[in-house]
């Protein structure tokens, strides 16, 4: 057997497992656009099993792919996080007032290029998305555009109750908002381009911590 031809057969032996589409009449139908919920209510007990399985899958796609899940019940838990793993002379930039007291004041008008030096930005995702580990954010929870992707470490913060199915539920979410800029972020930059070796931070942050709140 060829080289090509056992690349190819472990591809073949190592496929995702396949999700269904959406139903193609509800696409056609006048509630596309709204996710699965609200077009059917479902029982409470089949709801709280779905919010747990889509829980369980994000976390393990996100540390998959080099990020972190902490898990906390409040924001005074991430203060404590983030006094205890970050020094006072670090520079910490944050979008959410409830952690204002470690992070510098002010930064959100400033030029984008004075932002080179963040050692961490702190900031809220709309949802996140199962399947991939993907975090919807737009820029009014960025402040600047160039928050999360200048930054050294990245950490956001979204409730545990907006983790969605797939990028379907995804995409009926947003379908209609209004937004000048916004970008899924899944996980810590990364490129496998260097010497087929995955790198972490290579043009983007090196990690990504999400705290999952709630």
């Amino acid at each position: 057997m060829t080289s090509r031809a056992q690349i190819l057969a472990r591809v073949k032996e190592n496929q995702p497992e396949l999700k269904p589409l959406p139903p193609a009449e509800l696409i056609l139908s006048e509630n596309w656009g709204k996710t699965p919920d609200t077009v059917q209510q479902q029982p409470a007990s089949a709801n709280a099993g779905q919010t747990l399985h889509n829980l369980e899958q994000f976390r393990s796609v996100l540390t998959t792919i080099g990020g972190a899940l902490i898990e906390v019940p409040s924001y005074g838990e991430i203060l404590e996080y983030l006094k205890e793993h970050y020094q006072a002379e670090q520079r910490i930039i944050s979008t959410l007032p409830e952690l204002s007291s470690i992070a510098e004041p002010g930064w959100e008008n400033n030029d984008p290029h004075s932002l080179e030096n963040v050692d961490l930005a702190i900031i809220s995702a709309h949802f996140g998305v199962a399947e991939n580990a993907a975090l919807w954010i737009t820029e009014d929870l960025m402040q600047q555009r160039v928050a999360p992707f200048i930054c050294q470490q990245l950490a956001v913060v979204v409730s545990k109750n907006e983790i969605l199915a797939t990028m379907h539920d995804a995409y009926a979410r947003i379908g209609e908002a209004e937004y000048g800029f916004g970008a899924f972020i899944a996980g810590p930059s990364k490129t496998a381009d260097i010497e087929q070796s995955l790198v972490l931070g290579a043009h983007g942050p090196k990690g990504m911590t999400v705290f999952l709140i709630g």
